[in-house]
């Protein structure tokens, strides 16, 4: 399919210079996407992956339990792609009120991206729509604290931004003028709600790539546009139903094909190359949902082992079976949090978690001799994997 650039360029003022900026065209593409052949055949495998994931989850034995570690992997990764140092033990230190050994406010970017998906997600839950004004609600938890909280959150921009460069002469992109990002994301939304001709035709998984890139190329807040237009996608999953929980991130995919990532944006800006995006945007889906059964799968085989260890334990066996699925909830933890989640006294939990490291599901990971914390090291190597920093 043939098509010139995808928008027009206007030429802004910033108070340097004159720049030209680029305005996408409102979506669907015209022409209209070539869903046929190998790229029907492609959307057809991720749309059955992400049927198989959405069917593992309902086996685990409890799903809050996954989404618990598996939304802080992804709000990791997510904010790796921006530049952190975190890992997972970071986080979940941070979460515990412990000192990191990472730079505070890469913790706290992390941090901030769990509270923006999980407000987004409760508000879908209520009903709220899928909108500019959700996108800014959940972009104002984003930058609450930490690096960026002097950059408008929960604001569209008012000055022009761009990417790469010193300044937007001689940056490598450089989206709409802010006179224009409202109108520009009122398009967007009309989209994502089906509000143009010939909209409807196209499957969930194809409008989340189209409007991923469109969100990318409006580039409408100051900062936290990349962990923004990723949300977006998962967003859109789950208000479409093809997603029942939030399992679905494309960040490790889009980290581990990064240069190729910007490359097939650039196609689509500059000669219409939707096909080539979305058959990379249908492949990471494919892979990413077989990757995460396999992790829904790896973790319930280590559950169902771990189980098996607490038996014959006597008469402290209850409490131990209560203090290891405490410790599932929280695999990396302190005695006091491990009671409060258990249900159990203080001395109780100790104990119980000792017969846990005694065991080797547990390990006491500090030395020292007060405010110890225990981590389930097999969980916390299988979520991990893939999450190095850059």
């Amino acid at each position: 399919m043939r098509r010139d650039a995808t928008g027009r360029y206007e030429i802004t003022s910033t108070a340097a210079e004159a720049v030209r900026a680029f305005v996408p065209a409102p979506l669907p593409p015209d022409p209209p996407l070539e869903l046929t052949g190998p790229l029907q055949a492609l959307h057809e495998r991720a749309l059955l992956a992400c049927g198989r994931l959405d069917g593992i989850s309902s086996l685990l034995p409890d799903p809050e339990l996954f989404l618990y570690a598996y939304v802080r992997r992804e709000a990791l990764l997510s904010s790796q792609i921006e530049g952190t140092q975190s890992s997972l033990s970071d986080l979940l230190l941070f979460e515990l009120e412990e000192a990191p050994g990472v730079p505070f406010d890469d913790v706290v970017e992390v941090s901030s991206y769990v509270a923006g998906l999980e407000h987004g997600l409760a508000r879908l839950q209520e009903g709220f729509p899928l909108s500019s004004r959700l996108l800014r609600e959940i972009h104002s938890r984003l930058l609450a604290r930490g690096r960026g909280a002097d950059r408008l959150p929960g604001e569209f921009r008012r000055s022009q931004n761009w990417i790469g460069g010193t300044r937007p002469g001689n940056a490598s992109f450089v989206p709409p003028p802010p006179g224009l990002v409202d109108q520009c994301m009122a398009a967007l939304e009309t989209f994502i709600h089906g509000g143009r001709a010939g909209e409807h035709a196209l499957p969930v998984l194809v409008r989340a790539a189209l409007a991923h890139v469109q969100f990318e190329s409006i580039h409408p807040f100051l900062d936290g546009n990349g962990r923004l237009g990723r949300l977006l996608i998962v967003l859109m999953l789950i208000d479409a139903g093809v997603l029942s929980q939030p399992l679905l991130y494309l960040s490790l995919f889009f980290k581990q094909h990064r240069s190729r990532y910007y490359e097939l944006l650039g196609g689509v800006r500059h000669s219409g190359d939707w096909e080539a995006w979305v058959d990379f945007f249908l492949e990471g889906v494919e892979n990413t949902a077989s990757a995460a059964v396999s992790t829904a799968q790896r973790l319930l085989e280590l559950f169902r082992v771990d189980e098996a260890r607490l038996v014959g334990l006597g008469r402290s066996g209850p409490s131990v079976r209560q203090g290891y699925t405490a410790l599932r909830q929280r695999p990396l933890t302190s005695i006091n949090r491990l009671g409060q989640l258990s249900g159990l006294s203080f001395p109780t939990a100790s104990k119980a978690i000792e017969t846990l490291v005694e065991l080797g599901i547990a390990r006491e990971v500090t030395g020292a001799r007060r405010n110890r914390l225990f981590a389930y090291d097999a969980y916390l190597a299988i979520l991990s994997e893939g999450t190095e920093p850059l």
